[in-house]
């Protein structure tokens, strides 16, 4: 069995959980299957999608990337702090963050190829180090008093329908398409062309399936390595403003713990822990499992706690089939 199989296999089964999870919740509350939730759903996800991109590109060469949970904060609170404090407009101040993220992805990368740091390493120092800088910049408090126009792209919807009552009420027809959602998709297009269509993916593989092999083919290993941690940083500091922008508020405290659910989407969709393996529909897949999990057992009432766990035991799972395709 070769690896397009492997993870063919692997992403039908994702698809097959994402049916059955969607099925169960559907019949355990009334509310599940509806257009509302379905739009907060695909909402809800994009974070988890977005950083999943990223941490696709970079685990199929062999990497990791702890960092983008912190990254994303860092990004969120300079974004803010240059429409509060610079009075800079929203649209710059946010492609700031995003450079702040795309700097940060830049440095794990040279940390990784320039310095041989293992990524393991490289990526949880810059966790550290990016974290400590949005609480030391903001005083660890938060950045309100940004206005409405902050709020747009996170909370902004395209196609929303809305109709006045006779009681003078807004009656929301159609929610519309999330500003968010609309992102996810678009990125994931090109992200999945990229690697799918374009030289840099086919390098991208290569290096991840055996760089001394791609290396002697020609392949400029570091250079393919230090862009998949600039991608990587870079859709971190986009979900950091998105994030950010749906609070309406900077908190240095975001993203705690994103960075793992950015990798366990990208695993369960598919892609391989020891590189060469991976695909952007199997991280999507994979990113709106933990989602409907997430959401369904919040509608069944089950504490933050409980489903701690079982999005952990789904992890461990998870990775325990991935090591046993791997060794057959």
């Amino acid at each position: 069995m070769n690896d397009k199989q492997k993870d063919l296999i692997q992403k039908f089964a994702a698809l097959g959980s994402l049916v059955a999870l969607t099925a169960v919740f559907s019949l355990t509350s009334s509310a599940f299957f509806t257009l509302n939730n379905g739009m907060t759903i695909a909402l809800q996800v994009t974070s988890i999608a977005l950083l999943g991109i990223g941490a696709t590109c970079v685990i199929i060469t062999g990497g990791i990337d702890l960092s983008v949970g912190s990254v994303l904060a860092l990004a969120g609170v300079v974004a803010a702090l240059a429409v509060k404090n610079l009075g800079l407009p929203v649209p710059v101040a946010m492609v700031i963050g995003i450079l702040v993220g795309t700097a940060c992805g830049a440095i794990n990368g040279l940390l990784v190829t320039e310095m041989k740091l293992p990524p393991f390493i490289a990526t949880l120092g810059m966790m550290m180090v990016a974290r400590g800088v949005a609480l030391q910049i903001t005083g660890a408090r938060a950045v309100s008093g940004l206005g409405d126009a902050f709020g747009e792209l996170g909370n902004g919807a395209l196609f929303r329908v809305v109709t006045i009552g006779d009681d003078g009420f807004p009656n929301v027809v159609f929610p519309g398409i999330p500003y968010p959602v609309i992102l996810m998709i678009v990125i994931g297009l090109a992200a999945a062309v990229m690697l799918n269509r374009t030289v840099l993916g086919r390098h991208i593989y290569a290096v991840g399936s055996n760089a001394e092999a791609a290396r002697l083919s020609g392949v400029n290993v570091n250079r393919v390595t230090l862009i998949t941690y600039v991608i990587s940083g870079t859709l971190a500091g986009l979900t950091g403003c998105v994030l950010m922008s749906r609070l309406v508020t900077a908190q240095p405290n975001e993203g705690v713990m994103y960075e793992l659910d950015a990798i366990a989407s990208a695993v369960i969709g598919g892609t391989s822990l020891i590189g060469g393996v991976g695909t952007i529909s199997g991280t999507a897949i994979g990113a709106f499992v933990i989602g409907i999990l997430r959401n369904g057992l919040n509608m069944n009432g089950v504490s933050a706690f409980t489903q701690q766990i079982i999005i952990g035991l789904v992890i461990l799972v998870t990775v325990w089939i991935d090591r046993l395709r791997n060794r057959r």
